[in-house]
């Protein structure tokens, strides 16, 4: 019966997000050689593609038709170097950042580009290796050399980066690791310090506000707590775009307790899900009550991260998953569902795991919530009259007790039952 009436629910969500997203989906897409813009996320530009002889004028004309980039994304085998550090002094020259995602690669000719990154950040991998020419033309070999070292030191590229480079052979790719990343200063976040005349720093302390202090890298754990909205503001071009919800988890019969934004009577589960979209990155999950209708109260309680997961099923809950988090992995709880897992005016008699009642816990919920969260607690029994909450290590001997509310505890797994993709 639930299974169907989620298939319901999944249906409503998929619809309403396809009207919320209507605008995006007739955003304007355009292809400048290997490089594409949308106008639904002005702030970026994508290379996807090999670096021909050609792209340096289509990175021009993508940097015209999308003047408020701040950001390239790269995944490109590499391609000619000149065109390569064209492009490279182009990114450098605006300021851009640059990032490698996850599962992306930025080999040879490419990564001069990424290392022009005023701010940049190798998620994937960054491969270099010497350069290559079918001509027997030493003089211009060691011009072009002497380009790259050039542009390179401008860029604030370390020795190091440079000496691997150039013995790497020109048939072999040389991928750094995750600990030379970190080790060469590869990943950064402002742009390098001899990038400005002393002249120009001097003026422009003069007229501007003391920089913002520098933000940390953005975590890759499950469900990272974001800024708040103030911050979020002082968050560089990298940051944001990491942070951005990318696609959406669905799970049936979860709630997500506590951590609450703001709590909203909506029509139903798709418009809570619009409501946690529309309250951009502050919102970061959602729980939406199916038995409780709109007129009746908030039934769509929106989350600043995912919470405590609590088995309900009258409950449809949804993560939004940036481009750094997995797809979140299957796990196991125990539940005391708050409706068919209560039972009223039942006392079970026996088995505390204290000789005094939990203190914190003022309701039956909070009571509820306690022993769900007390990997100890198999049971609980809620007095009402005096506001004491018993968690119990068993079941202890039921017996009939009027004003008295118990539960029982039992192992349930949950998992995404469906991810929904918000970038399509």
């Amino acid at each position: 019966m639930f299974l169907r009436l989620y298939r319901r629910l999944l249906a409503i969500i998929l619809f309403t997000l396809a009207t919320v997203f209507t605008s995006a989906a007739i955003a304007e897409v355009s292809q400048f050689g290997p490089f594409r813009t949308d106008t639904a996320r002005p702030d970026v530009i994508e290379l996807n593609g090999e670096i021909d002889s050609g792209s340096a004028l289509a990175f021009r004309r993508a940097l015209s038709a999308a003047p408020a980039a701040k950001l390239l994304v790269l995944q490109s085998d590499g391609g000619l170097v000149s065109m390569g550090l064209l492009i490279a002094d182009d990114v450098f020259q605006r300021k851009l950042a640059t990032l490698i995602p996850k599962d992306a690669h930025c080999f040879s000719a490419c990564s001069f580009i990424f290392l022009a990154g005023w701010e940049r950040q190798a998620d994937g991998q960054l491969g270099v290796h010497q350069i290559s020419s079918d001509l027997p033309d030493l003089s211009s070999a060691q011009l072009s050399i002497s380009d790259i070292i050039d542009v390179l030191n401008r860029f604030g590229t370390s020795m190091d980066v440079l000496t691997i480079m150039f013995r790497t052979p020109a048939d072999d790719i040389y991928v750094f690791s995750p600990a030379e990343i970190t080790k060469f200063n590869i990943n950064r976040r402002e742009g390098p310090a001899e990038s400005q005349s002393p002249e120009a720093s001097t003026a422009s302390a003069s007229i501007t506000s003391p920089p913002s202090p520098q933000l940390p890298l953005p975590s890759t754990a499950n469900s990272p707590v974001l800024p708040s909205p103030s911050e979020m503001a002082k968050l560089s071009a990298l940051e944001d775009y990491t942070r951005r919800p990318s696609r959406m988890a669905l799970y049936a019969g979860l709630d997500f307790a506590g951590e609450d934004l703001d709590s909203l009577a909506v029509d139903d589960a798709g418009a809570c899900a619009a409501s946690c979209l529309r309250a951009g990155n502050a919102c970061r999950a959602f729980t939406f009550n199916v038995k409780t209708s709109k007129s009746k109260g908030p039934n769509c309680f929106l989350k600043s991260k995912k919470g405590q997961p609590d088995g309900n099923a009258a409950a449809v809950s949804g993560e939004l998953l940036s481009r750094a988090d997995p797809i979140p992995a299957p796990f196991t709880v125990g539940v005391i569902d708050p409706g068919s897992g209560l039972h009223k005016d039942v006392d079970l008699v026996g088995s505390d795991l204290s000789r005094k009642p939990f203190s914190r816990a003022k309701s039956a919920r909070d009571c509820r919530l306690a022993c769900v969260d007390e990997n100890r607690c198999q049971a609980f029994t809620y007095v009402q009259s005096k506001k004491e909450c018993w968690l119990k290590s068993g079941l202890g001997n039921p017996r009939a007790a009027a004003g008295t509310i118990s539960g029982v505890k039992t192992v349930t797994s949950f998992e995404p039952s469906t991810v929904i993709d918000l970038e399509q």
